[in-house]
């Protein structure tokens, strides 16, 4: 690779880090507007058709059958529906610099569901010294966090079931073979994933709260154009060119966004506490990370991160 290209693969990289950061700063936004699950929905509906609009008319290949369609499906329900659904949903009262850096747990689930699930995936003695400090860090904040009303301990709650269907999802799709290319495969698991926000929306009664205004729209155009097809464009480039260990410190990255994003455009308070907690848990989730033994196919890791945010 010549040092053009690689410098491309850089910016791309700085992208993801970005963008993926501060969706959770555009998601408190456009919460403050917006019922939260039509929110999500709408969002993932249109760049889940946009995504698979563009999949059809480059040729991108399709799923080759009902079984392969399903299990996309199942994907994006966990992933977006379960996960990103009740990261929109917190987002109401908890403020977003805490909420990406809850977030950022999802590979310490991601090992003990491979534990299980991935015969392959192992860690050692670093991973669980890892998981005890990651899941520490998220107790240290939420019961530190309430008293600056940054988040408070049913945030807490909340967000680890997001972080835990995102990682049951993650996971999920390595137990099956997929057809299809992952641009498809991505664009399907969006619109599943809005089909089903949208739905959940409609039936706890949030058509009559819609509000629009220029602040929520913004917000999702940004969220849909930015956040979705840019970033997830942008980390397929990284993820073709680095290896996806290097491609995937990303998530290092991400809370560090959110939390400086959340301080600076909403003035959200970053105690001494937010700082520390941040420290122990990418500590663990890093401890997790170089611990594990056996290798991911490298068509699982591309199927599944892409449509991360």
């Amino acid at each position: 690779m010549g040092k053009s290209e690689e410098y491309k693969v850089i910016l791309a990289y700085i992208g993801v880090c970005i963008i993926w950061g501060s969706t959770y700063l555009a998601i408190r936004i456009g919460v403050s507007d917006f019922p939260p699950e039509l929110f999500a929905g709408l969002r993932f509906l249109i760049a889940g058709a946009l995504v698979l609009s563009f999949a059809y008319f480059r040729g991108y290949k399709l799923p080759d059958n009902f079984r392969d369609i399903r299990n996309q499906a199942i994907v994006g329900l966990f992933l977006l529906m379960g996960g990103n659904g009740i990261v929109v949903w917190t987002e109401q009262w908890v403020y977003s610099g805490a909420t990406s850096l809850i977030m950022a747990i999802v590979p310490l689930f991601n090992a003990v569901l491979e534990l299980f699930f991935v015969k392959e995936q192992r860690i050692g003695w670093k991973g669980w010294l890892g998981l005890f400090l990651g899941f520490g860090g998220v107790a240290l904040l939420a019961l530190t966090g309430a008293d600056a009303n940054i988040i408070n301990l049913s945030g807490g709650v909340l967000l680890m079931l997001a972080a835990l269907s995102w990682s049951t999802g993650s996971v999920y799709s390595k137990t099956f073979k997929a057809s299809g290319s992952i641009v498809a495969n991505i664009g399907i698991q969006m619109f599943a994933g809005g089909v089903g926000l949208t739905i959940l929306g409609l039936l706890i009664g949030e058509a009559g709260s819609i509000h629009l205004s220029i602040k929520g729209i913004g917000a999702m155009a940004y969220l849909i154009f930015v956040g979705s097809i840019l970033g997830y464009s942008s980390y397929i480039y990284v993820l073709e060119k680095w290896p996806a260990s290097k491609a995937g410190t990303y998530a290092y990255v991400n809370p560090v966004v959110g939390i400086l994003l959340g301080a600076v455009f909403l003035k959200e308070p970053v105690s001494s506490f937010v700082i520390l907690s941040a420290i122990i848990i990418l500590e663990g989730v890093f401890l997790v990370q170089v611990s594990k033994t056996g290798k991911t196919p490298p068509r699982t890791v591309k199927r599944t991160l892409a449509s991360h945010k």
